[in-house]
């Protein structure tokens, strides 16, 4: 129905190099509605690298999120796409996203904290966010605080929980200030404190932890950064004439003297060839020229075994010839249906007198 077709919200918007999202919400649809987003760099298949996409189901919101870069200033148009599962309504928004220079305040201390106990499209509401800078407040020196940057813990190759109540993804949340980091925050993030992590411990906290029982923060992972100081520049080499100085144990040659390769590759292609055809006539020789034949073989077998095999092998052929050529009828004992007392026989259909004893010598 026309008044369950999707609208989307935020158009245009300004960002200013910081953390920002942007929020997804449906206008005039009944929370029934199942609607789900596809957003994607116009002209791209995908999102730009700095700028993530999230929903958990088709009833909840989708979120943009993401902190661009230097190298990201200017504008950059996203095409958002919404479905609406009941209707298949279809409605495509174009969003502006202005990326200008950082306003305000330069922010020079830095610190990321891994938060187990939320998602992270539970912390991109302004409403989360706000809160947990609150109670960071009681952590840090007084001063503004401000929200840099929200990365899900999976991006940083977290993994995915177990389908258990009260488990969840976690999120990093980094925050900037002008003031220096306090005594608290510093004694978390020391090498003393990364050793009693490291051996299954608690880490060194001095002071309340004003984050609890509402955001449960891994005081293991947490990472301070300060850029207050500059970092020196890398020198740049200073290009030369390309001569090199003078150096009395470098005496390089100063004409190539010529030389020919003929006799190398001779030796490289011959040496071998030679070796492999006088393997083969060894091998001809050992196979073919050193055989003992058959006479050397009859002289060394003694006379009886000869005699012996030959009387045999003779015997042999006698029986055979004689089997063929018998033309007499075989005895009656011998013939098949024979009744040994009365002496009758039935008429055989065939005369097997004339087969052979041996019929493979037929």
């Amino acid at each position: 129905s026309p008044e369950c077709k999707p609208e989307l919200r935020h158009p245009c918007l300004d960002l200013q190099g910081v953390g920002s999202s942007l929020l997804f919400l449906p206008s005039a649809v009944p929370p029934t509605v199942r609607l789900t987003y596809h957003a994607h760099l116009q002209g791209h298949p995908d999102l730009p690298r700095w700028l993530h996409y999230t929903q958990r189901s088709p009833y909840n919101p989708g979120f943009l999120y993401g902190t661009p870069t230097p190298e990201d200033r200017g504008h950059q148009v996203i095409e958002v796409t919404a479905y609406n599962r009941d209707s298949f309504d279809t409605t495509r928004q174009r969003l502006l996203l202005l990326i200008g220079d950082p306003e305000g305040p330069r922010l020079p201390y830095q610190a990321e904290f891994l938060v187990r106990s939320h998602d992270v499209e539970e912390v991109l509401p302004s409403t989360p966010a706000n809160r947990f800078l609150t109670a960071l407040g009681g952590l840090w020196e007084p001063g503004e605080l401000q929200l840099l940057n929200i990365t899900s813990a999976l991006d940083r190759g977290g993994r995915v929980p177990l389908p258990i109540e009260g488990r969840k993804e976690g999120v990093y949340i980094k925050v900037g200030s002008a003031t220096p980091f306090s005594t608290c925050l510093k004694m978390v993030a020391s090498p003393d404190s990364y050793a009693r992590c490291a051996q299954g411990q608690p880490p060194l906290l001095s002071c309340y932890d004003t984050l609890a029982p509402h955001f449960r923060v891994d005081w293991c992972n947490v990472s301070l950064v300060d850029k207050s100081v500059p970092e020196p520049l890398d020198e740049v080499p200073t290009p030369g004439d390309g001569i090199l100085e003078h150096d009395p144990f470098f005496c390089p040659p100063t004409e190539a003297t010529g030389r020919d390769f003929l006799t190398d590759a001779l030796v490289t292609l011959l040496v071998p060839v030679l070796v492999a055809l006088l393997l083969t006539l060894l091998l001809v020789y050992i196979m073919c020229c050193r055989r003992e034949g058959r006479l050397k073989r009859d002289m060394a077998t003694s006379d009886i075994q000869m005699f012996h095999h030959c009387s045999i092998h003779g015997n042999t052929e006698e029986l055979r010839q004689m089997a063929a050529s018998r033309e007499v009828p075989r005895p009656l004992s011998t013939l098949p249906m024979f009744n040994v007392r009365t002496g009758e026989r039935l008429p055989p259909r065939v005369d097997s007198a004339q087969m052979p004893l041996i019929l493979d010598q037929h």
